[in-house]
Order: structure tokens, then sequence, then C-alpha cells
């Protein structure tokens, strides 16, 4: 399906954390970690065998090749899986015959891997523009597919130390513990058709990222209501000792994004908005704000667009990342986008500001110092800045970008109350004029580097 505004939470804070610890000297590897496999695959494969039983996927008989180019779009995919979930829902056979789709899927059935494919492929291509849009990056396009092979020599490898057994026809981990204060069910690894659950899937993961990237931590940027889900995941990977206990695993869990009356994000109609229409209304707002500011008034039209687009991501992702993460945040878009309070325009327009004195200093011939001399009014703004590390440091530690968005309004404000209490370009002790440059240079290079930490561009002008 389509990305929509409940993929948007763990892309930005995923993207700031990747850029933060990449940032304190950790070598860190971004994994996408597609849902690719599970039983949405085969209701969507079985529908489209109900729909078109002549195409080559379904026919056993069949020996290739299968068309290179797929015979669904994204559109196509978005129109048919609520259908086909509806449908098994409510009819038990219906159910059945995606359930026994996916099983096939997951044992290899070569029509049904091409078509497969095909889903894959046309959903990643959306995805990457839409992650493009959001500057957000990731070095591995893995999936829950990609890790199969790897299931079967676990699961045996779990059995050989007696910590897998049968339940029902399934096949489970128990992870309860004596001291649970809650229930905590076992780990499900095979169902009692032979499919492979999620936490089967993770598991098999972890397998990998030992075997491919050896890992010091593994961080999942995912909603907190699946905290159980990975309570469960790490408790059976530490009894099974897939990967070293000095493997750090943490669940980054995340609250949700609500609309104004405090509920999941929706479209006006009610339904679940695409990321693609948010970032959209988000850019529309933009040019609605620069215009109302009379900024970028006089530039080329390329140039005001990507302003305009700058804008837009840095208000959507100072919105979402300036909230503690574990907390649930209102989307209000005029207040995201305002060019004052704490707000990612607000500080876009005090780095731009920043460039623009430094860049009026240069043509005036006037030099930063090397050193500073400080008066009583320059003192607050230098002593601010110096906590920069301390800052970065203590967001790496709770794996909290809020942490930085904290510090960069509020170097921000001193910014704008130094400004406004110091001359700068009009100072005649040159010593004194060179200082106060050099604080903004600073101040500048300190915006610059926490907004990028946070996945917001500056751009030079406005």
């Amino acid at each position: 399906k389509a990305m929509h505004v409940g993929h948007l939470r763990s892309s930005i804070i995923g993207d700031s954390l990747r850029r933060l610890l990449g940032e304190v000297g950790y070598a860190v590897i971004a994994d996408v970690h597609l849902g690719d496999w599970g039983t949405p695959m085969g209701q969507i494969i079985s529908e489209l065998e109900i729909r078109n039983p002549e195409w080559p996927y379904f026919n056993s008989d069949f020996s290739g090749p299968y068309p290179k180019d797929s015979p669904v779009s994204m559109a196509d995919l978005e129109e048919i899986y609520p259908l086909a979930s509806k449908a098994c829902k409510e009819d038990e056979l219906r159910a059945e015959k995606a359930r026994q789709a996916t099983a096939d899927l997951q044992n290899g059935r070569a029509g049904y891997r091409a078509l497969w494919n095909h889903f894959v492929n046309v959903s990643v291509t959306g995805m990457k523009k839409n992650f493009d849009a959001l500057g957000v990056h990731f070095d591995l396009w893995k999936g829950e597919g990609s890790v199969h092979d790897l299931i079967a020599p676990m699961v045996e490898n779990l059995k050989a130390k007696n910590l897998a057994r049968e339940d029902d026809g399934a096949l489970v981990i128990d992870v309860a513990r004596q001291d649970d204060k809650k229930e905590i069910p076992p780990l499900i690894l095979y169902k009692r058709d032979g499919a492979v659950m999620y936490g089967t899937t993770d598991l098999a993961t972890l397998v990998d990222r030992r075997q491919e990237n050896k890992p010091a931590k593994i961080i999942y940027v995912v909603d907190q209501r699946q905290g159980l889900h990975f309570e469960q995941v790490f408790r059976a990977e530490r009894k099974g000792g897939i990967v070293p206990e000095s493997v750090e695993l943490t669940h980054a869990g995340f609250g949700t994004m609500n609309g104004a009356d405090g509920k999941p994000f929706k479209t006006r109609a009610g339904g679940v908005m695409k990321l693609e229409d948010l970032i959209a209304m988000a850019v529309d707002k933009a040019r609605e704000r620069l215009k109302e500011a009379k900024l970028a008034e006089d530039m080329p039209p390329a140039e005001k667009e990507d302003i305009a687009h700058k804008v837009a991501i840095a208000a959507i992702k100072f919105a979402d990342l300036q909230n503690n993460r574990i907390a649930d945040y209102a989307f209000d878009l005029d207040r995201m986008t305002a060019f004052e309070g704490k707000t990612g325009p607000y500080l876009l327009y005090q780095a731009v500001r920043i460039k623009s004195l430094l860049r009026k200093a240069e043509e005036q011939g006037f030099k930063t110092a090397n050193t500073f001399v400080l008066k009583a009014e320059d003192t607050p703004l230098a002593l601010l800045l110096s906590e920069l590390p301390d800052q970065i440091q203590l967001a790496v530690k709770n794996y909290s970008p809020h942490i930085l968005c904290d510090y960069a309004y509020k170097v921000a404000q001193e910014f704008s109350s130094f400004y406004g209490k110091c001359h700068i370009l009009s100072e005649n002790d040159e010593a004194l004029r060179g200082s106060r440059l050099a604080l903004c240079a600073l101040t500048a290079r300190h915006l610059q580097l926490l907004l990028s930490l946070l996945g917001i561009g500056v751009p030079e002008r406005m």
C-alpha cells in the first residue's frame, strides 16, 4: 500500500537517530525492514487469482519466464488489498485460500514469488519517492522475505536446545518469567498451517544482522504499541543466544500523530491520509507563509519552490521531533508552519538571518576574530553554545531527538536576544565587532548542525 501518515514518525525519528549516532562516531546502517511476507501478501495473491485465473503466475504447469513488467500498479494494490482483507474477514473459506497462498509463497511457489517480486518493486518505487521528499535515507532495503531461508536452521537450533515446543499444532518458544507482573505469551515460530509470524522473521533478521553486520547496537524504531512484541522477540533471542549478550537491543518506541480531536490523524473524509498528500499540503501552506512574510519574493521560481519545500519539511519534522519520542502529539498545520514560536520555519529563518548578516559583514570587509572578547551581553549566548557536546550526548543516551529540538530553539531565542541588545556591524570597536561576528558564525554552525541532525535542510537565503 502507499505510505500514509502512520509511516511518518518511524521514518523521521529513525532517520534523525541515524544522523545523530553517525555524528558521534558510530558506523550506522539504516534498514527499512519491509513487512513484505505475511498474510496480506496471500490475501492479494489469492484475490488476483480469483480475478485473473488465466495469468501465468497461477498456472502450476507454467515454466517461465514470467512477465518482466508488473501486471499491477500501486493504485491497483491500494484498491485490491482492503477489498481482499474485508472478504477474508467475512468468509472463512476465502480466508483459508489466503492462508494457503501465504504458505505457498513462503514455501517457494515460483509463480507466487514472481508476483510477489512485482508487489515489492512497485511498492519500493513509491516509497523511495516519499522518502526522497522527506530527505530520509536507507542503506538496506531488506524485508521479511530476505531472511526466509534462515528460518528453518534457526528453528532447528532452537529445537536442539529444547527451547521450541508444539502448542495446539503451532511451534512456540516460551518467554515468560516467574517475576513478570503481566502475562507474556509464548512467541509463535510456526503457525498450524506452517506459515511464519513477524516474531519468526524478526528472530531470523537478528541471525542475518549478526552474520552480515556484527552490530554493537540494534535499535528498532517502531510504534510503542508493539512493545509486547519486542519484549517477546528480545527474550526469545536471549534464550536462544542468537546474538551475543553484549549486543544492545532497544525498542525506541513512539506515540501517535493525532488530529485536533485527539484521535489518529485522518483526512477530512475520515480516511487515512497518504504521506505524499500530507507533504503536498505542507508545501502549499509553506508557500502561503512565505508570501505572508514577504520572503523569497524576488527569487527565481525554482529557488522559491525549493525554499517552500524546505520550509514544509522543516515544519513537519520539527513538529514531530520536538515532542518526547514516546508522547502522542496533535498535528496542526497552521501552527507548525508559522515563522514565529517553537517551529521548524522559525529556526530556518533565524539560521538564514545569521547567514545574511555574515554575508553583509564580508561585503563590508569585516572579519571574524580568532579570539572572543565577551561583554556581559555576549556571555549568555556564548555559554549556551558551549553546551552543544553535552546536549548531543544526552540525545544519544536517550535516543531522543527532542533534546536537540529544545536546544536549537534555545540557541535561536538567545541569538535573537543577543542581536537585539548588541551592536554587530555597527560596532566601532574592531576587536569587539570581530568577536561578535565570530559568535554569530559559531551560532550559525550550531544551528546548521542541529538542524542537519534532525534531517532539516537550511536554505542559503529566504
